[in-house]
């Protein structure tokens, strides 16, 4: 019973050990990107083995980074086109979502198979189609021209209809037999029914939207209308290469997207078949 505890025990410290090399080789970047941006000029950051503790922190490096570049313009755009693309996209994605799951109509099934097969397509491929589409309705150079590809997404619709399958249906017929139509039955019954999955696929479209750096390098050349994706890929030509001004403009750039998580990680709660989310 000894020798089967003891060996026992060093499994699940051997478990814990790979768990610990995993998640510490997962937060070095990190871990650099932070000690990188808090150096001052005089310390090597290429030094190697690398020393993450900087011997004598600064926030110089971010306070030139908010000076010398427009940062809360890049912030602002960036919070503006996040905010209306989590907006819509659940606007849209809710739209489509719901007759695909609680209405009967000819080609129904059809259709989401059709939709959901969109998801193996890479963006690469879409990408110029997308980009001509832009250019003729005069969105080149917008918010609304960033938004564009995020109005709606295969996985919004697949998420929120399998929500909205799960609504008991005694919820839906008390509805009717009070007089309430389609769309009030969709506002006022369903969407407060799917909230967590509201909130799940919120969460996923603002970052999503928040890094999202190649289709607004495209559509955008105004310098005003950047977001911190591209302001940071700005640095590099600006300050030429100086790695401090580059990792500060990063961690502007990334924390947002932890305080959100580190708000709202209070809905993620695991579940029996994986992972769920808490209204």
């Amino acid at each position: 019973m000894n020798s089967f505890g003891g060996n026992s025990q060093l499994k699940i410290l051997g478990v814990y050990g790979l768990l610990g090399a995993i998640a510490a080789a997962t937060l070095f970047p990190l871990l650099w990107l932070v000690s990188t941006a808090l150096k001052s000029p005089t310390e090597n950051i290429f030094q190697s083995p690398p020393q993450l503790l900087p011997a004598q922190p600064t926030f110089e490096n971010f306070v030139t980074v908010w000076q010398t570049n427009p940062f809360g313009q890049y912030l602002f755009n960036s919070t503006l086109v996040a905010l209306l693309t989590v907006g819509l996209n659940l606007l849209f994605c809710a739209l489509a979502a719901y007759p695909l799951a609680r209405l009967s109509f000819v080609g129904r099934d059809w259709i989401f198979i059709g939709i959901v097969s969109t998801i193996m397509i890479p963006f690469q491929i879409v990408m110029i189609p997308l980009y001509i589409l832009t250019v003729q309705l005069g969105l080149r150079n917008t918010y609304l021209g960033v938004i564009f590809p995020g109005l709606a997404s295969a996985f919004g619709i697949f998420l929120l209809r399998q929500a909205f399958i799960s609504v008991p249906k005694e919820m839906e017929e008390a509805a009717r037999m009070d007089g309430c139509s389609e769309l009030g039955l969709w506002w006022y019954v369903m969407l407060p029914a799917i909230r967590p999955a509201l909130v799940t696929l919120a969460i996923f479209v603002f970052i999503g939207s928040w890094s999202d750096f190649l289709w607004p390098l495209i559509v955008i050349q105004d310098e005003n209308l950047y977001t911190l994706p591209l302001g940071v890929a700005k640095l590099a030509g600006t300050f030429s290469l100086d790695w401090r001004l580059v990792a500060a403009g990063s961690l502007i750039s990334i924390a947002p997207v932890l305080l959100l998580f580190l708000f709202l990680q209070r809905y993620i709660v695991p579940t029996e078949t994986g992972s769920g989310v808490k209204g």
